[in-house]
């Protein structure tokens, strides 16, 4: 088998398993769909996919990493939570991370309804209301960040297609 033939195999595996990684925990989606195709590009030796295209697939790349990091945040913000609750949502998505599938989801929630509840100082009915807002508005910024994710990683395909194809 040709080394060559190798590389754009492991290229192929790289992207299909980022793809997946978009949805599921702990795999860095994007950047693998992106190591992918840059190992897809060397192996290529550049013939196909030059520095411009791959500076553009690279930014995109950064852009979905600040997307996976702020989602959640924003959607708690969105419901207007407190600092706390923010930096709940953000601590919980990191943790969440830890624990597989449900971490995922639950993580968000349960970091932006503490902080919301430290801030508040108070766990009474109306407190807990707005928490658990808080954590459905954070869930809501998951779902939102995931669609873009799905949407920038559709973009990258695309242009990366687009760039070999037409070379």
């Amino acid at each position: 088998m040709e080394a060559q033939s190798v590389y754009y195999a492991i290229a192929v595996l790289l992207v299909l398993v980022g793809l997946a990684g978009i949805i599921l925990p702990a795999l860095p989606g994007l950047p693998l769909v992106f190591a992918g195709m840059l190992l897809a590009a060397w192996a290529g030796g550049f013939e196909h996919i030059g520095g411009w295209t791959l500076l553009l697939l690279a930014v995109l790349t950064l852009i979905s990493i600040g997307v996976d990091f702020l989602a959640s945040a924003a959607g708690a913000k969105r419901v207007g939570a407190s600092r706390l609750a923010v930096v709940g949502a953000l601590v919980g998505t990191v943790v969440g991370l830890f624990f597989g599938l449900v971490g995922v989801f639950v993580g968000p929630f349960v970091g932006a309804v503490l902080g919301e509840l430290v801030a508040r100082r108070g766990i009474g009915h109306r407190d807990l209301g707005q928490a658990t807002r808080v954590g459905v508005g954070t869930w809501f910024g998951i779902f939102v960040g995931t669609v873009l994710k799905i949407t920038i990683a559709f973009a990258m395909v695309g242009i990366f297609a687009l760039a070999w194809w037409t070379d």
